[in-house]
């Protein structure tokens, strides 16, 4: 095994590693480490899209959670609101679709805690157990989301393409703020500040290789978030890689140079935009049928740079160190909360943590611009170009020497 292969070895025992992981730790803490590994891998998402979208692209945006809950809104709406059923109810709105109702339930807001609400209730009554209503998937929602995510990233696309730096920053920062401010307002449709619940990923629970799981299972959540990312990571490897990687870099090196070279710098600033857009809104969908709630406080600044910190201490230039580094960060705050004792003083660490973080992240700024992880990476696929670079210079200059005796 050659240096060069080292991050790929490296990282082919990381994928083992986190695939044997739930079926051989078997602590008291199991359920707590399986959510930190699925929250770990839903900000691994977010950083790495993010790390294409500012690190490879160049466009420094502040809208990705925007985008996250757009698809976690998406799909919580549409099974709250939506249903099938082989019977008309005559009550609520409904469409005709073969043999079934497409039923489309009124929105009243936080008067009601359950899926079932007002007229669909009505109905129910009536029919007194005779006919079984059917939530729409869980899937089609997610799928939902995610493409709702692509429409709004291709809308934020277009608005922002006279927008550079600051500008941009500011613009996607607006966008959050307006997102966030309606879903609050709407309390009839998005309930507010109260949130909307959401059914499990598994409502029926799920049977794996002869093993069943009901629908609190921490195992079926933890693989369908781990193979996203792993969706995710391999998807953004092969645009960083292609003509579209490419092209973008050349954006974020000189937008007027790279147009002037012919590079259609609208098209490639406007995919960026959706296919990032499109990566966050079907992690904040998966993730919040996880937690089963979505409230516009998931929307907040805080976790927006909490992700972008993520990806700036992992490597900002490099879609696997930020993943890798969202992980470690997920891990490291968490353990962060345990307080201790410095003699008589006792140190309440869900206070400080946040500064300790704080602190990793300027001096990561300072003195490692490109991240903590993404140097070590480099250092493996691209520490042998050096070396390299220097026998060619003396190998050439050894023959020019010869050809001048």
């Amino acid at each position: 095994m050659t240096k060069k292969n080292v991050p790929q070895v490296a990282g082919l025992l990381l994928i083992a590693f986190f695939m044997a992981f739930p079926f051989v730790y078997t602590a008291y803490d199991y359920p707590y480490i399986m959510h930190l590994l699925i929250t770990g891998f839903f900000y691994a998402i977010l950083a790495s899209s993010w790390s294409m979208l500012a690190g490879y692209a160049g466009q420094f945006s502040f809208g990705h959670m925007g985008f996250t809950g757009i698809g976690a809104y998406t799909a919580a709406l549409f099974s709250h609101y939506f249903y099938l059923s082989p019977e008309a109810t005559n009550i609520c709105t409904e469409f005709a679709i073969g043999s079934q109702y497409l039923i489309i339930v009124n929105p009243i807001g936080i008067t009601s805690s359950t899926l079932a609400q007002d007229c669909l209730r009505q109905a129910l009554d009536i029919w007194d157990g005779s006919v079984q209503i059917t939530p729409m998937p869980v899937w089609l929602g997610i799928a939902l989301g995610t493409f709702m995510g692509g429409v709004f990233g291709l809308l934020v696309g277009f608005l922002v393409l006279p927008l550079r730096a600051a500008y941009l920053a500011l613009f996607t920062l607006g966008f959050v703020e307006i997102l966030r401010a309606t879903i609050s307002a709407e309390i009839a449709i998005t309930r507010g500040q109260a949130g909307i619940e959401l059914p499990y990923l598994f409502d029926s629970g799920i049977t794996i290789f002869g093993t069943y799981y009901d629908k609190t299972a921490k195992l079926p959540p933890y693989f369908v978030m781990f193979f996203l990312l792993l969706t995710c990571l391999g998807l953004l490897y092969w645009l960083a890689k292609s003509k579209f990687g490419l092209f973008v870099r050349a954006l974020r090196e000189d937008q007027d140079a790279a147009a002037a070279l012919g590079v259609n710098t609208t098209k490639y600033k406007v995919m960026v935009f959706v296919i990032t857009s499109m990566m966050a809104a079907a992690a904040g969908a998966v993730f919040a049928h996880y937690v089963r709630i979505i409230t516009p406080n998931n929307l907040m600044i805080l976790q927006m740079s909490l992700v972008v910190a993520m990806a700036v201490i992992g490597g900002v230039e490099n879609i696997f160190a930020a993943a890798i580094g969202a992980i470690l960060i997920e891990f490291t705050l968490e353990m962060l909360r345990n307080s201790f004792e410095i003699g008589p003083i006792e140190v309440d660490m869900t206070t400080w943590r946040l500064v300790v973080f704080g602190v990793i992240l300027m001096l990561t700024l300072r003195f490692s611009r490109n991240g903590i992880i993404s140097p070590i990476i480099e250092y493996f696929t691209r520490g042998h170009v050096a070396k390299e670079t220097v026998a060619k210079r003396v190998a050439g200059s050894e023959t020019k020497d010869a050809a001048n005796d």
